[in-house]
Formats: structure tokens, sequence, C-alpha cells
């Protein structure tokens, strides 16, 4: 399997929405350099007040294209970035990866895939009905997680716009994507 980047982003505050950059630095076992969410512990404030000592297995958060156009389709004003996500991608279908897959970007930067986004309120005060529009329920009446995966930098180096996104499967059996 095979990608692209298409954007970057990264805010070193908690702010919902990331400014898109020309770059960013992922660092092995930590993040996004400059970020506010890199740390080798947990920096999403509602896991910090439950156990700051949680490993942070949301270093990297990442959403494909084909979510945003879908949510522009139905009137949202979205576009790369403005979910908090640091990579913006194209082409492949982040939700369906197993938990552990690795994705090579560029020349040196890799990410272990750990978990899906769990979506959260913010969704809905950055726009109303948004959270709405990320989740929904499957037949089973399970929830579907729609917001994007994380991961955790195994392997540092710069990213950018256009980069490809190698995907590496891990071993077999593959084991579904839960939320982190």
């Amino acid at each position: 399997m095979r990608g692209k980047v298409v954007a970057v982003a990264a805010s070193p505050e908690h702010a919902f929405s990331k400014p898109v950059a020309e770059w960013i630095t992922l660092k092995k076992g930590l993040g996004v350099e400059g970020d506010a969410h890199c740390g080798v512990t947990v920096k999403h404030r509602s896991r910090v007040a439950a156990d700051p000592s949680q490993p942070n297995l949301r270093q990297v958060h990442l959403i494909h294209l084909e979510l945003i156009e879908q949510l522009q389709a139905q009137g949202f004003a979205v576009a790369a970035g403005t979910m908090g996500e640091n990579i913006t991608t194209l082409g492949l279908d982040l939700l369906a990866l197993p938990r552990g897959a690795r994705l090579k970007i560029g020349d040196s930067a890799e990410i272990e895939i750990t978990g899906l986004r769990n979506p959260c309120a913010q969704l809905d005060q950055f726009q109303t009905g948004l959270m709405r529009a990320v989740v929904e329920k499957s037949p089973d009446g399970a929830l579907v997680r729609k917001a994007g995966v994380m991961g955790a930098v195994s392997a540092s180096g710069v990213v950018r716009a256009a980069d490809p996104i190698i995907v590496i499967l891990p071993p077999e059996p593959h084991e579904r994507l839960e939320r982190v």
C-alpha cells in the first residue's frame, strides 16, 4: 500500500486546529517537534488529568484527505490541519490499517499506528454537528470512529507535503484499531 502526504501541521499550543507548515520534524519516541503533544508521556489534557504517566501513544495524528472532502461535501468548513491533525494523507485507508502498521514517510521518518483517534466534544465546539459526522454506528451497534488515527514515531525524520508513504503491515494475525 502506498499513499502520499498532502499537508503537515503543528502547534506549540493546545489549540483545536493546527496551522499548516512547510515541514514538520518527527522525533523518535516523542512525536512532532514543537507540537503541544510531543513527549514520552501523554500530553492530551484529559489523559494527563487521568494519569500523567501514561505512555504517549498519541504522538502523531493523521487524517485522510478523503474524510476532509466528505465533510466539505456535507457543508463543513474543514481543511488540512483544522481538525488538529499533524499529517493529512491521500490514497491510504488509514482506518483499515491494523494496529502496529508502520508508515514509512519520505526519506527516513516512520510512524507506528497505535489506534483510532477518539472524537470528542471539541469537534462540535469547532463546528456544530461535526462530531456526529465523524462517528457513526455499525449495523451491530458498535461505534465507528472516522476522525483519523494516532501513532508513535519509530524513526525520526522530516515530513513534507508530497512525500510518499509506504505501509508496512505487521505479522498476522492483524489487530483491529481501537481508540487510544
